[in-house]
């Protein structure tokens, strides 16, 4: 679908058609807890989801767990890593290569089997060996971007598991934290089929799947065995409803077919908390760019072009907007940051200075620089993706440069951000509306722009390849020290922000709205969310 111009009824007339009280969701005793996903479709089940931040949200972190995980107790604080299936973690003194994981005793999972090292060996095999029988493509698409650097990996006993990357990585930690764990019984129990498994999933997670239609709902139930005490959940169920439109998903709400929906849109929240509904904010690692495309023919190699668009935003008017809910896009992470730096581009509304950036490129109003951008209709992270790309189309043509829209379902997008800008290109595309995470400093730097994680091999979409980062990030790559790393980390984001490498818009404040039965949620400071303390009134 393309779209040159988004109008207020692009907005407000897709989708806005509440579906009939559906029995289906209503038919469960106890305490079921409903969610309004801003998902088309349900994410995959099996233990490496796709749909982004919103996939490991609700089809990762309940199924599964991770041999690192975030801890989301709370919401005062950036959140920190915490032991997940492996009690302890280094990486070898002798060998920086080589991280050793203890895996945790006693774990069980959901079909009664004890966890063994062995068990994360397949896992991983089900995620990066292409020539093993067990091997998962859409896995391997959802997570190769994690953990670029993954060179080998085994076992060393029944509780010790190895990894080798093909250099010194000092984000492993982080990106063990989206490889779900589960084992070969299962996949054989499912008659040996990837396809089968997602409605027969098995995991170690504090919820069970009871019952899987992609396009429908997913059905978890408690797992009262869980080895984690504090996150066995209060409710009995979980149902997941996709609901990609952010009217619907009010009307939901309000109409009681869910309990808790994403990203509400910022209109509504008022006359939510007036009718008796909750609503919380909170800040978030996370950053709505658009991602340049730095292949040969695209308009974003230019610097100018680069600089006069981020002037050319009026992001207070966005935020104004957006009721509140973002915070004014500062580069990859806001300045509060131990990584911001000390750059000295200022991403502030100037269309004076934008306007005289294009004449210098070549470009007016009399020979407007033309491009096409994909972006989503919803999705994982990105706001309120319709309305926002009508606001920056409109800025972007009063300094002078036209801008023409492809918008895709949001797992179509991630595809096309997985395939890489070469391909792209082909379709006109110069550019991508994708929201990043920057909670660690490979998801927030080294995947979006190191020059061998160019797409496909990883996330650096657009190709960038700039001679002063390159060895900021093996810097970083290298140092197991985190003062060192931020220091370094530092570095990176000023040159990021002064080459002005991507279009910075916004950092959502991760706004949702549930009913007065809802207690006990706690936003934390991070794309995942924790369901299992909630219960219901």
């Amino acid at each position: 679908m393309r779209n040159t111009t988004l109008t207020r009824r692009t907005l407000l007339g897709a989708a806005l058609t509440l579906p009939a009280w559906d029995p289906a969701l209503a038919q469960f005793p106890g305490s079921t807890l409903r969610v309004g996903m801003t998902l088309a479709a349900i994410p995959l089940s099996n233990g490496c989801p796709d749909q982004g931040g919103e996939g490991q949200r609700f089809m990762g972190i309940t199924l599964y767990n991770f041999l690192v995980e975030w801890d989301l107790s709370r919401g005062d604080r950036p959140t920190p890593l915490k032991p997940g299936l492996a009690t302890a973690w280094q990486a070898d003194p002798a060998n920086p290569k080589r991280w050793w994981f203890e895996v945790r005793p006693s774990v069980r999972f959901h079909d009664g089997k004890i966890l063994t090292a062995e068990d994360v060996a397949f896992s991983f095999d089900r995620a990066f060996r292409r020539d093993a029988a067990w091997f998962d493509p859409r896995a391997n698409a959802q997570v190769q971007l994690r953990l670029p650097t993954i060179a080998d990996w085994g076992v060393e006993g029944p509780d010790r598991f190895w990894l080798e990357t093909i250099y010194p990585d000092s984000t492993v930690p982080y990106g063990v934290g989206y490889i779900g764990i589960t084992h070969k019984g299962a996949w054989e129990a499912a008659g040996k089929s990837w396809d089968a498994f997602l409605n027969r999933a098995v995991g170690t997670g504090p919820w069970k799947l009871e019952s899987f239609a992609i396009r429908e709902r997913a059905v978890l139930v408690r797992n009262t065995d869980h080895w984690e005490a504090s996150r066995i959940p209060r409710c009995e169920r979980l149902v997941l409803l996709p609901l990609p439109d952010a009217n619907t998903r009010v009307a939901a709400l309000r109409s009681g077919q869910v309990d808790f929906i994403e990203a509400p849109p910022p209109d509504a929240m008022a006359s939510l908390r007036a009718a008796g509904f909750q609503t919380v904010v909170n800040e978030y690692p996370h950053n709505w760019t658009w991602h340049f495309s730095m292949l040969e023919g695209s308009p974003w190699r230019d610097p100018r072009i680069r600089k006069a668009a981020n002037l050319a935003i009026d992001r207070s008017g966005m935020k104004a907007m957006l009721g509140g809910t973002m915070l004014e896009g500062a580069g990859i992470v806001t300045p509060d940051s131990p990584w911001y730096g000390t750059p000295s581009f200022k991403l502030e509304y100037a269309p004076d200075k934008a306007r005289a950036l294009l004449a210098e490129a070549g470009y007016g109003p009399r020979n407007p620089l033309k491009t096409k951008v994909a972006i989503s209709a919803g999705g994982s992270g990105q706001m309120q993706p319709l309305a926002m790309n009508e606001v920056l189309q409109q800025n972007l043509k009063d300094a002078g440069i036209e801008v023409d829209y492809e918008v895709l379902e949001w797992n179509a997008l991630l595809v096309i951000r997985r395939e890489g800008a070469a391909k792209a290109a082909q379709r006109g595309i110069t550019a991508i509306n994708v929201s990043y995470g920057a909670g660690d400093p490979f998801t927030g730097f080294m995947r979006l722009m190191k020059a061998d994680m160019a797409a496909p091999m990883g996330g650096n979409w657009g190709n960038l390849n700039d001679p002063v980062l390159e060895p900021l990030f093996q810097a970083a790559f290298a140092s197991m020290d985190p003062a060192e790393q931020d220091r370094i980390v530092a570095r990176i984001h000023t040159r990021v922000v002064d080459e002005a490498l991507f279009l910075f818009v916004a950092h959502d404040l991760n706004p949702r709205a549930m009913s007065r039965r809802v207690k006990g949620f706690v936003q934390a400071r991070n794309w995942s969310q924790d369901l299992t303390p909630i219960s219901l009134s």
